[in-house]
Order: C-alpha cells, then structure tokens, then sequence
C-alpha cells in the first residue's frame, strides 16, 4: 500500500507553514473549532485528487492564506513577493520514477505530489504591475492558476493517482454531487479499466438502442424534430449509477446510515483495486451512539486502509488509540500523542465513554472525582471569584473517577496543560495525595486534598464547614442516620439540594479555595 507519510502545506487557508507526519494506519486529527481540521482533509483530497475544476470552483481566494495576501499588500507589494499556495504530499517510496524528485518545499529526494497555485508571472507579469499600481487593495486572484506535478516534476494528472483515495464529509454527504462523486470513486475501485471500459459501451448502445426501438414509433411522425436520449460524458453510466441497500437507493436515507453504509461499503476489499486511503470528516455528525460504536469497530478493524479522521468525538479518538491522535493548535502548531505509554492508551481505549478530548482541548482544567463535586464546583467557583465563571477564565471542569488522575495527568503533561486535581484523602493524606503522584505531577499539575486525615471525604469536610445549614437542610424528622450520614450516602442528591436552597451561605472547604484561586494564577 503507497502510504502517505508527511504533509507539508505553505499558505494554504489559515496555515501559513504547516507539517505533519502520519503513521501508515490511523491518524486522528482532534483540535478545537477552526484549528485547520477540515483544512488538512481538503488539502490532502484536492492534492490528491489532481482536480483543477475542483480548485477553481472552491476559489483560489478560499484556499490562499489571508494572512499572506495581506502581508503582500501592506509590503512593496513587488511580483517576487506574490503569495503562493503550495502542498506536499510525499508518499512511501516505492518503483515509480516519476514521483521521486526534490521538487518540493524541503528539497529532500523522494516520492510525493504537490499541488501549487501560483501566479502567471511570465504571461500576465506587466497586467499585474499595472492593476497593483492603479488599486493598491486590489489583489490579482484572477491570474493565478493551480498546477500539479509530481516531485520529480512532471505533471501529475488524475486519472494517474498513485494513491486512490475517498474522501467523506458527513456535512455535505448527502448531497447530489457528493452522492455522485462517491459512486464514480467507489465504481471505479471495484471495476478494473477493461471491464469498466465494456460497461460504459454497452451502457451507451443500450441507450441507443432504446432511440432506435423504442423512440422509433414516436419519432416517426415529428419529422425533423425527434426524442433522443443523452449519451454525453455528463449522462453516462458513471453519472447514472446508484448504490442501493436492500434495494434501496442509499441517498434515500437519513444522513447518519448514508455515513455509515457508505464508510462500510468503500472499506471492503477490492479484488481489482484497492482503496489506499480513506478521508473521514467528522464521521460522528447524524449517528446516534450505537451506530457510532459499530462504526467505531469498523474502523477498528480495518487494515490495508490509511485513516485520516478529523473529529469532535472522545469516543472515536480514545477507541482508535489516542496514541493516533494528532493535536491542531489554534497557534498552527500540531503536536502528537504517540508518546503516551500503552497502559494509558489502553485505559482510555477500554474505560467507560470519557471525556478525554475535552481534556486534550483545554489549557486549564480542574479534575474532581466525584458528581457530587462536580454539581457544586462551578458554585464554589463563583463565590471564591466575585461571580466570574470557569467558562469565563478558560477553566474546564471535568469530574473523573478516582483512579483515573494519573491517566489524566500524564496525557497533561504531554500536552502542557494546567490541572488542578481535586481529590479526597480516603483517611491518608500523605499516601493518597502526596507519595501516589510521585513522579506524576509536573510544573502545571498539582493535587489538592484536605490535609486533614479526619475529613476524608468531601461531604464529611462540607458538613463540619457547614453543619448548622446542613442541619436544617436534611435534619428534619430523620431517625436512622445521622445527616452526616445521609449525605455521604446520597451523595449526588445531597449536592444537588445544598445547590439549589443554601447556595448563598455555603463555605467552601479551603483546599478547593486553593484550588481555585492557583488554577487562575
């Protein structure tokens, strides 16, 4: 399988310098809103695609940097400082002379393709000077073109794709020309050129056999004006060819089966050829979650594929590995997960459904182990804030069971994030709290913990801090247990009450003021 092995993009949307390398099975791009997710999907699709239709009626005002454009229009703004779009695909090495070159942004000797749009400098060079000259703000788009070559510079045309790939975006899966783009692609995959060849000829006299049979009656009496039947590249089997399930068309379904069917289907293997690289944008979007557990698996399991996944979802990042994951920052940067240890990549992969990308997405975190916690924290905040939101400061509250700090706080580590991990000291502060993260923490990480031995717990501190509003909110008629008690057995209700009747006048246990109040710093 010619697998993809870096990419390399120079002005393309929002990434003025852009690298990436890829592993040869799974990559899953995770990142925020507007990281550059999508960006590097499409990259990698039009590159490989080789579609110049496909690049013009984007735009070349979409897919070249703003940022560049601007920088040449506040500079001299002289043709050697023209902006150009360029991107590097270079692919495992392999037999093919034609692709092993240096013509590419790095100048190193090996196989890939690139796509560039650039300026037509030798044609249009004095048009350019002139339209600079009389409207500074006016930049020339309109005499720019794309080209693809290969990186021994010849040209790369699309019928000749050293890597056949498919590209799937949820967002737009069911529309027409994606339904049509999809069935040509997947047709294409399992009907080798001769017999593909046979189908579109046979196709076509049928067709015309249709006029000269059937149309005859009718046509017979209308003289020089006669019924005929379109026979043109634009109605041609490819065009006409549906895939349906259970008989029927799959394009008549909800979106989330048409992702799901359609994933499953291009995934199969191929006799004739096979598919070397699959393009997932979001796959997650109109699944409910047992479908995207089955889809999940079947990524899983598939093999002789190169995945590219961008996604917003825990669960398919954690069950492909995070070990796969790729990090876009909102500063261009990307960073990998792959050093994380097995045990951990293992945890997240195996543990109940997590929250695990909101983790990775933040810069400062607060971990509580609790639902109890978890409900008053935000409150607590609040109070200890003047009335400021975590939301507000860019904290994140994310409640984990007890075990799991240590998975979080290496995956912190990785990724430089604060944390503050709130967590009870079960009678032994010194061995729960301080002697068990030994060698964990890290400058941004640190455990708060009631020092206190005989406040093991967060409700048995929150009484004593508030016994007399705790007294009166759950004392009553009570006979078999003490409020105390009570709350330490209903520990989510008990919050939950003091939230919504006592917020007010509720103290906060001091190490959690800690917590907060180091978390802002």
């Amino acid at each position: 399988m010619p697998a993809i092995k870096k990419l390399t993009l120079q002005n393309f949307k929002k990434f003025g310098s852009l690298t990436l390398d890829f592993e040869d099975d799974v990559n899953v791009l995770i990142g925020d809103n507007e990281t550059g997710k999508s960006s590097v999907l499409l990259a990698l699709d039009l590159a490989l695609s080789a579609s110049r239709s496909r690049v013009e009626t984007i735009g070349y005002e979409s897919l070249l940097s703003q940022a560049a454009v601007r920088t040449f229009l506040q500079g001299p703004r002289t043709l050697d400082l023209l902006p150009e779009v360029v991107v590097d695909v270079a692919i495992e090495e392999g037999d093919a002379p034609g692709l092993h070159g240096t013509q590419n942004l790095t100048g190193v000797m090996t196989d890939g393709i690139q796509m560039k749009i650039a300026p037509l400098l030798e044609e249009y060079g004095p048009t350019i000077i002139d339209l600079l000259r009389e409207d500074p703000d006016n930049f020339p788009y309109e005499y720019y073109a794309v080209r693809f070559s290969t990186f021994a510079g010849e040209p790369h045309v699309s019928y000749r794709r050293p890597v056949k790939h498919l590209m799937l975006d949820s967002s737009r899966i069911d529309s027409e020309y994606a339904a049509r783009e999809y069935t040509r692609t997947v047709f294409s995959f399992n009907a080798q050129p001769p017999q593909r060849f046979n189908l579109e000829n046979r196709y076509r006299r049928g067709k015309e056999a249709f006029r000269d049979t059937e149309l005859a009656a009718l046509n017979a009496d209308l003289g020089n004006f006669q019924f005929a039947v379109r026979t043109s590249i634009r109605s041609n089997l490819e065009t006409d060819l549906i895939i349906t399930k259970d008989g029927i068309p799959i394009e008549n379904r909800g979106k989330g089966e048409q992702c799901f069917i359609k994933t499953e289907f291009a995934l199969r293997k191929h006799d004739a050829k096979e598919l070397n690289a699959l393009l997932l944008e979001e796959p997650e979007n109109h699944l409910s979650h047992t479908k995207m557990k089955q889809l999940v698996e079947q990524l899983a399991e598939t093999a002789g594929t190169q995945l590219f996944i961008a996604t917003h979802s825990s669960h398919i990042s954690s069950r492909l590995d995070l070990r796969h994951a790729l990090l876009l920052g909102s500063d261009q940067k990307a960073g990998r997960l792959k050093a994380l240890t097995q045990s951990t990549a293992n945890f997240f992969m195996k543990a109940p459904d997590n929250n695990v990308l909101e983790f990775a997405l933040s810069h400062k975190v607060i971990l509580v182990e609790g639902d109890a916690e978890f409900i008053l924290i935000e409150e607590m905040y609040k109070r200890a804030t003047n009335g400021r939101t975590p939301q507000a400061d860019g904290v994140h509250i994310i409640s984990i069971g007890g075990t799991s700090f240590k998975r979080y706080l290496e995956l912190g580590k990785l990724l430089g994030i604060k944390v503050a991990a709130i967590r009870d000291n079960d009678g032994n502060h010194q061995q729960h709290c301080v002697d068990n993260y030994d060698g964990c923490l890290y400058d941004h990480a640190r455990i708060f913990a009631d020092p206190d031995n005989t406040r093991s717990t967060f409700e048995i501190g929150l009484y004593q801090d508030n016994q007399a509003l705790c007294d009166v909110l759950f004392g009553g008629t009570r006979k078999t247990l003490t409020v105390q008690e009570y709350m330490l057995k209903n520990k989510a209700d008990a919050a939950f009450e003091l939230l919504t009747q006592m917020t007010a006048e509720l103290t906060t246990p001091q190490y959690i003021q800690d917590a907060i109040a180091w978390i802002r710093e």
